[in-house]
């Protein structure tokens, strides 16, 4: 066994023992020292425990503090730590069809929140965060920092929804621009989905550039309408309401690329299994190594056995029988 601070254990241990054998072998000597009235409200006084005892319980929970103040611990030796992660683009679609209500509170918030989830089960991988409608563009570079991605993503409102169709191919040649140096070439897409002709662009990026999809799927097969930038559902030609419901072709599409996909529900469990599967499929790229030292932590024991003791030594409770006879 060892201390974390030895100098701290041998600095206060010096002037207790002196100040201990002051006490035990020359009290007048300590009332030299000290102001009467100062030691005579620090001395031990109970009807419980004789006073000796009771000193004796007081500096044993004085010494264990200091003990546990020291940090003692057993040494173990030093363990290597790898540090992993895997580059992992993602992309939020801010089509129009993306303010529907039938996710609360709609589409994009409820992306949103989806995107802050996988963040969380991603601590160690790089990621950048894209936006895509009718064109696609950058909100964050690579980086590990996922405090700073999610207050990107929260400053994604309703602004930045555009109501012109969703042009996957954009967003395929911004995938393989940004991947193009990375290793594994991995893209998570937060949509709605899109039918097999408008993905036609990003099936042929996808396979051109072997990037592996994954699609976070956010609609419903019941559908909301579409609405409009003052809230009103916008209508068709012939004048009904516009529907959007949940499309799986762009789950399948991830499918075919490698990947995967899930239809995003209430709480972070779909998030958490859709990290676990990208780790699972991919082998990290090592970052870097770290040595840190193994060892195990003692100073609980000393402090609990410091705190028992100075609530016994402390404790004034008059032996029985004691308040009776004085009201006689």
């Amino acid at each position: 066994m060892s201390f974390v601070y030895p100098q701290f254990f041998w600095v206060m241990i010096v002037p207790f023992v002196i100040f201990l054998f002051l006490v035990v072998t020359n009290r007048e000597n300590v009332e030299r020292i000290f102001d009467t009235k100062a030691l005579h409200r620090l001395k031990a006084d109970s009807n419980t425990l004789p006073n000796s005892i009771r000193n004796m319980v007081l500096f044993i929970s004085v010494f264990l503090m200091i003990v546990a103040l020291a940090r003692p611990m057993i040494e173990k030796g030093e363990k290597v730590v790898n540090l992993k992660g895997l580059p992992i683009m993602t992309a939020l679609d801010i089509s129009g069809s993306m303010r529907s209500k039938d996710l609360y509170p709609n589409r994009l918030e409820f992306a949103k929140k989806k995107m802050e989830e996988f963040f969380k089960y991603t601590p160690a991988d790089e990621i950048a965060v894209t936006a895509f409608a009718h064109s696609a563009f950058v909100l964050a570079p690579f980086t590990t920092d996922k405090a700073t991605l999610t207050q990107i993503v929260e400053g994604v409102d309703d602004s930045y929804i555009s109501m012109a169709s969703t042009d996957f191919e954009a967003l395929g040649e911004i995938a393989s621009q940004m991947l193009k140096e990375k290793k594994p070439k991995i893209l998570v897409v937060f949509s709605d989905g899109g039918d097999k002709e408008a993905l036609r662009g990003l099936k042929d990026m996808l396979k051109e550039n072997k990037i592996t999809m994954f699609a976070v799927l956010t609609a419903t097969k019941k559908g909301a309408p579409v609405i409009d930038t003052n809230g009103k559902p916008i209508l068709k030609r012939d004048g009904t309401i516009a529907i959007t419901q949940l499309n799986e072709e762009l789950g399948k599409l991830a499918i075919k690329s490698g990947g995967g996909y899930v239809i995003a529900r209430n709480g972070d469990e779909d998030m958490k299994k859709l990290a676990d599967t990208i780790h699972k499929k991919f082998s990290n790229d090592i970052q870097g190594v770290v040595k840190i030292k193994d060892r195990v932590e003692l100073f609980y024991y000393p402090l609990m056995g410091a705190v028992l003791l100075l609530l016994i030594g402390l404790s004034s409770m008059p032996r029985s029988g004691e308040k009776f006879r004085r009201a006689k």
